[in-house]
């Protein structure tokens, strides 16, 4: 036989107090006595009660969610980010729904107008490009987006990324200063505002020195195709060090290099990443790399979603973040370089 749902009426009336007051209690942010707070607690423990936070967003206008919507979880960078992600929005009083796209353009607009069917409060795009028309349809939808590690050309749209210009002028430093003559770089999804930016850094850092790019190959991000590139590239006349565009694609490299090619890793041929993930400082990838600051990051995003949140009249804002090169056995020191 089944059993009647316990409202917050019946809450009310057990506990002695209002309707409202019950509400206030379950709603983050909204004020009730230590008193008040204590009491319908018990009585909402005392009869299995959980609040509708649907029900409560019909009322108010306002949900509590945030919908995180991110193209690939395989590099290692994207887990641990949005991990962060989640515990610094649930400290502040919002839930999260996950939503998994591909990256193309058609795919993750038809996720994002899934997610706007949730009633969301706003939306964080971790690794994705969107098209003009559904950044409008956002906007007057009234729900705020902001870009996590992917920038775009629209000034409406608020972006948080690391400094990838700088990153890649960094690893150019490094390794010139290490007396590589003969430099090849490893891309990532051409489609990628990170790729398009580190790359840009790169080779402006080997200009700035003196030098050209010596091999390029495309690893979009993905292993598979990061092996294949690998292989091209040392196919013939291969270069004494490579800047890959993250830490995913670099330690498929280094596993390319050392178990297939039977080359030394740092040797015969230095190997740059960009990320600092957590694997990249284990003993068996020892891998320098340009690290993304995560924490900061995850900070600035959140502040920036919340603050639209609050006041749509919040002006965009884009953030870069630089990150160090944290140098670790993947690629030749440079002779009194400070680590």
């Amino acid at each position: 036989m089944a059993t009647s749902k316990v409202t917050s009426m019946d809450v009310a009336r057990l506990a002695g107090v209002s309707q409202s007051a019950v509400s206030r209690v379950f709603t983050p942010g909204a004020s009730a006595s230590k008193k008040t707070i204590e009491k319908v607690r018990k009585a909402a423990e005392e009869l299995g009660y959980r609040p509708n936070v649907l029900a409560r967003a019909m009322v108010s206008g306002k949900s509590g969610i945030i919908g995180l919507v991110v193209a690939y979880l395989n590099n290692q960078f994207y887990p641990e980010a949005l991990e962060k992600l989640t515990n610094a929005l649930q400290e502040r009083g919002y839930h999260v729904l996950v939503f998994l796209a591909s990256h193309s353009a058609g795919n993750i607009d038809r996720v994002v107008e899934e997610i706007l069917d949730f009633q969301v409060d706003g939306i964080i795009a971790a690794s994705v490009a969107l098209s003009s028309d559904l950044s409008a349809r956002c906007q007057a939808a009234g729900v705020p987006m902001v870009l996590f590690n992917r920038a775009q050309d629209d000034p409406s749209m608020s972006a948080v990324t690391s400094d990838n210009i700088t990153g890649g002028r960094k690893a150019a430093e490094f390794l010139l200063a290490g007396g590589h003559k003969k430099i090849g770089y490893i891309a990532g999804w051409e489609g990628a505002s990170t790729q398009r930016d580190r790359e840009a850094g790169f080779r402006a850092g080997l200009e700035a020195g003196g030098a050209t790019l010596h091999a390029r190959e495309v690893g979009n991000f993905v292993t598979e195709q990061t092996q294949e590139a690998t292989r091209r590239m040392f196919a013939s006349d291969p270069p004494d060090a490579v800047f890959v565009a993250n830490d995913h694609m670099a330690i498929a490299v280094m596993d390319t290099l050392r178990f297939e090619l039977g080359l030394s890793v740092p040797g015969d041929v230095s190997v740059v990443g960009y990320d600092d993930v957590s694997v990249a400082a284990w003993p068996t990838y020892s891998l320098t790399t340009v690290r993304q600051p995560a924490n900061r990051m995850v900070a600035e995003t959140v502040d920036i979603i919340l603050a639209k949140i609050e006041d749509a009249d919040v002006r965009p804002r884009r953030v870069e973040i630089d990150g160090p090169l944290i140098v670790r056995g993947s690629a030749r020191i440079p002779e009194g370089w400070k680590t």
